[in-house]
This record gives C-alpha cells, structure tokens and sequence, in this order.
C-alpha cells in the first residue's frame, strides 16, 4: 500500500510517496507560496502528481500549528495565514483520496517512532531543538493528542518564572531556553563576556553572525565558548526532560532538529541535566537518549503512515 506524505514548512513543501515500511518510494520539494489558496494549490498538484505514477491510497500532511482532534482543521498555524482552516475538506474536495492532517511534529515523532530511533520501545518522547523546541508523545504505542487534538506542545511548557517573552505569547517557555535559536542567543552573550568567547566573537567580527551552524562547528573543534554554550541550551533540556519523565514515563528520548547533530556532544549533558533533574534519581528506570535517524524526512514519513487510520 502507498500513500503520500506532505510536510508543509515555512519555506519548503517536502512530498514523497512512501510504502507500508516508511521507505520512500519518490520525493518531490516545491518553495511554500505565501498565499494560503496558492499553497492548498501546490499541495494539490504534488498530490496529483504522484498519484500519475502511483495507485495512492490516502494522504497524510503534516503542518506547523494546532490541529483539531479530528484532524482535519488547522486552528492557528504560527508561520501561514490560517485561521480554524478546514484544510481536510479543502483538499479532499478536489482529489479523490482521503486526507489526514497531522501536526508537523506529531508526524515527526511518529515517524521515528515506527521506523527510527523509537521503533524498539513502546513509550516515547521527542523533542525537535530548531528555530523552536518541537514536541511528540508517543504512550502504549499511540500517538498522545490530548482531548482537543494538541497535546504534546513541549517546547511552550512554562520553563521559568517570569522569562523571555516568547511567539506564543507567553513568558518563559522552554523553546527560549533549548532550541537552536537560544543556543545562538547563549554563543553571543559569551562572545560579549570575552574570555573563552573569543573564537565566537571573532567569528561574528568575520561573517556579522553567529549561526547555529558555526557553533556547532567551533563546539566540533572542541572551542571552550561554543562548548560552554551548547551545555547552557541541553542543560535546560535535559532538565526539562527530568520533568516530562515524571509525568510521561516514557522509555525514550529522542532529540531531533539542527542541534541534534551533535549527537553525543549534546547527548552527555543532556543526560547530566536530565538524571539530576529526576525524582527519586537512583531508585528509579530511567529513560534511554537518542539522536533521530529520519532527519528532514521524518515530517512526510510519518504524515503517510497517519494517513487513513482511525483518528
């Protein structure tokens, strides 16, 4: 059986077709139109696109944002003009499949959880550390929505009293503090402090920036201020960590997005953070860490294995 998945982001639409084992069979990457009627538009002619080569047996499409328990309505999407979209029957309207919408992180983790890193336990969590922190919930082997379809919004947990602000319209939430984005904010406050900030403040003299990318590279090369700011960002996610633990019990972790890439250079304090964080650390399971495996492809894998089942 193939079904397509569509991972919708702010500046690429990922499509592919992907069979019962969450290969992926064809790939297509289209730009995002700003026009939200341009938009259903281009996932539309991807949709028909594949189907002209493959028997296509549902669709599954994974966006950014709140979907309703039903999945077929976009409520709010942080980076497109949709407002309560009935996105399902948008699109079933013109082609001749049924349609899922997923959000993208849900898709994310699902994928990892069938075919990637989680595939071997039946209790997950993951945890995507990009512009923002991303979450998913997988418990008993489903995927944890919540009772109005959106749960597992981990990156927006309360992760500070009285913190930086943040796009959600709160303060403190714990993407401020673990995403890719705070690990550009901590390298630039150790650039400002000079000492072991002396590579990262030469290189934003060189390029004007600092990226996430070039952190990660200096933290490669073993710089102590790029090192120094990676332990502040996973420190927090691993004490975040600690928190979902006691609530979720899952099995696994698993960390995805840029930051990832770091695989155990992230992992170590990650997991440092994590076990000083737990209640009843010592006497206690304790869950296992590690790095996804899909990368960008997990949003459109696990979108077509959502895709038609029971919701």
């Amino acid at each position: 059986m193939l079904k397509v998945g569509i991972d919708i982001g702010g500046t690429k639409i990922a499509g592919g077709v992907v069979d019962h084992d969450g290969r992926i069979v064809e790939k297509v990457r289209v730009d995002t139109p700003a026009d939200t009627r341009a938009l259903a538009d281009a996932v539309i002619d991807m949709v028909r696109h594949f189907g002209a080569g493959h028997e296509v047996a549902a669709v599954g499409v994974a966006a950014a944002g709140f979907i309703d328990r039903d999945r077929a309505t976009v409520i709010h999407a942080p980076n497109i003009a949709w407002h309560n979209e009935p996105l399902k029957a948008t699109l079933e309207g013109r082609i001749d499949v049924p349609v899922t919408i997923e959000n993208d992180a849900n898709a994310a983790g699902w994928a990892e959880f069938r075919f990637g890193a989680g595939r071997d336990v039946d209790n997950m969590v993951m945890l995507t550390m990009g512009t923002g922190v991303g979450g998913a919930i997988v418990l008993d082997g489903e995927l944890f929505r919540g009772g109005h379809g959106i749960a597992a919004e981990l990156g927006h947990t309360r992760f500070t009293r009285d913190g930086l602000p943040c796009g959600c319209g709160q303060n403190g939430c714990l993407e401020q503090y673990a995403s890719g984005r705070a690990l550009q904010r901590e390298a630039n406050a150790i650039a400002d402090a000079g000492g072991i900030g002396a590579a990262l403040a030469e290189l934003r003299t060189q390029t004007g920036t600092i990226s996430g990318p070039a952190v990660s590279r200096l933290v490669l090369a073993g710089d102590p201020g790029a090192t120094e700011a990676l332990r502040r960002v996973a420190t927090a996610l691993g004490e975040a960590c600690g928190g979902f633990q006691a609530v979720l019990d899952p099995e696994l972790f698993v960390i995805g997005g840029g930051v990832a890439q770091l695989g155990e250079d992230l992992l170590a304090p990650v997991r440092l953070a994590y076990e000083t964080s737990l209640p009843g650390y010592g006497d206690r399971p304790i869950a296992e860490f590690a790095i996804a495996q899909l990368v960008n492809d997990a949003g459109l894998i696990g979108a077509a294995d959502l895709a038609g089942r029971e919701v």
